[in-house]
C-alpha cells in the first residue's frame, strides 16, 4: 500500500525525470532519447533542492525515491523502491515489448512522499 500525506506548507516539490531509454527498435516521448539495447529503460533525476512552499530541501532530508510503472499511465502498478537520496538513476530491465510509463516521487525521512511526476514513456519493439 502507498501512502501519500499531502502537507501544503511541508511537501516536496516535484522531481524532474530525465529518461534514457533503450530498447530494440524503441522510440520515447517527452523529451527522452531512445538508443539500440536490451529491452530496458535508464532512468535518471535530479533531486528536488526546494519543498513546494519554496523552503530549501536538504539531501539529509530526503531517505529515497519511488519509481512506478506500467502500461496504463493512469494506473502504474509495478515499483520499484530506491533506498539512498544520493542515488539518482535506475535501469528498469525486463519489459516486454509495448508501451511503458514511468514516474518518480521523492521519499523524505518522516516517511512523506512528494506527488509523482510527470509520467515519461518508452515503447519496446522487438
Amino acid at each position: 500500500m502507498k501512502r501519500v500525506i499531502k502537507m501544503s506548507k511541508a511537501w516536496i516539490a516535484a522531481l524532474f525525470i530525465g529518461v534514457i531509454l533503450t530498447g530494440c527498435g524503441g522510440g520515447s516521448s517527452g523529451g527522452t532519447s531512445a538508443s539500440g539495447g536490451a529491452k530496458s529503460a535508464d532512468l535518471s533525476w535530479n533531486a528536488p533542492m526546494t519543498r513546494v512552499n519554496n523552503e530549501s530541501l536538504s539531501m539529509g532530508e530526503l531517505s529515497g525515491y519511488i519509481i512506478s510503472y506500467g502500461r496504463d499511465p493512469e494506473n502504474l502498478t509495478e515499483t520499484v523502491r530506491i533506498n539512498g537520496a544520493d542515488t539518482m538513476d535506475y535501469t528498469v530491465t525486463n519489459l516486454d515489448n509495448g508501451t511503458w510509463y514511468f514516474a518518480i516521487q521523492v521519499e523524505d525521512v518522516n516517511g512523506l512522499l512528494s506527488e509523482p511526476s510527470q509520467p515519461v514513456s518508452k515503447t519496446i519493439q522487438g
